[in-house]
């Protein structure tokens, strides 16, 4: 258990630090976690590994919110949208199976590469927001991501930063922040619907929920620091192995 527990460790550093920087943390944290407890009930694993995500999350946005500033209306509609969402996806994943959402998420993250590739000055500057809108469409975003996130999970934040861009008018960085609050939002409503359940093994969860929070912690800082271009680059990268990993559960697995 002890040389499973320091490898979940590294992976839940190296996690947190992608997390932090584009999203898609769960890619690289919960195929490992199903890899090694393959005897452990999906909903549990999945339950356990949503402790370091938050924790990972929770520095991680505080980085973010130093350079950005989130109105606070924005922020608590935003977060209890997507609070509920993912409390509702978690409940759903423990009475039915997500797999026969796996093509359709492939197909989606076709497209999100493919734009994200073509459109060069894509999240590199913010645009004008029109303040008549930006409150249905976030809304909408944090509904139906937060659901995506709490039912399946991989990729939830890459899709968050993305949907921020292109609805919203953000900048990387800008996305970036508002994704990291409510990602916060969509882990914590996971973890009460799994505690609710009894699911989480705290054994594991803990020790990883400190090594994700140290990869989160510099890894925002890398990325404030870099910029948009650098994010960029990285959401590219974070997207195409998402696809991969997608790929091979919908065509191979």
């Amino acid at each position: 258990m002890s040389s499973t527990l320091i490898l979940l460790c590294l992976i839940a550093f190296l996690a947190g630090f992608v997390d932090a920087i584009v999203g898609g943390g769960g890619l690289i944290q919960t195929p490992a976690g199903l890899i090694l407890f393959p005897n452990e009930p999906v909903a549990r694993v999945i339950g356990s590994l949503k402790i370091p995500s938050f924790t990972g999350t929770l520095f991680a946005a505080r980085q973010y919110l130093k350079k950005v500033q989130i109105p606070f209306t924005r922020l608590i509609l935003f977060t209890s949208i997507a609070f509920s969402a993912a409390f509702i996806g978690s409940y759903c994943l423990t009475q039915v199976s997500n797999k026969f959402m796996k093509p359709v998420i492939f197909i989606v993250l076709v497209l999100i590469a493919i734009y994200t590739y073509t459109k060069k000055d894509l999240g590199l500057d913010s645009k004008k927001i029109n303040t008549l809108f930006p409150w249905y469409k976030g809304a909408l975003i944090c509904l139906l991501i937060g659901f995506y996130d709490g039912f399946i999970g991989p990729g939830a934040g890459s899709l968050l930063v993305l949907a921020f861009i292109s609805m919203l008018g953000f900048d990387f960085l800008q996305a970036n922040a508002h994704a990291k609050v409510v990602n916060l939002a969509t882990n914590l409503g996971s973890i009460v619907l799994f505690m609710l359940k009894g699911t989480i093994m705290w054994r594991i969860a803990l020790p990883m929920a400190i090594c994700n929070a140290l990869g989160g912690f510099l890894g925002s800082k890398m990325a404030i620091k870099r910029g948009n271009q650098f994010i960029r680059t990285i959401f590219l990268i974070v997207i195409i192995a998402t696809l991969c990993r997608l790929g091979y559960d919908v065509f191979l697995h």
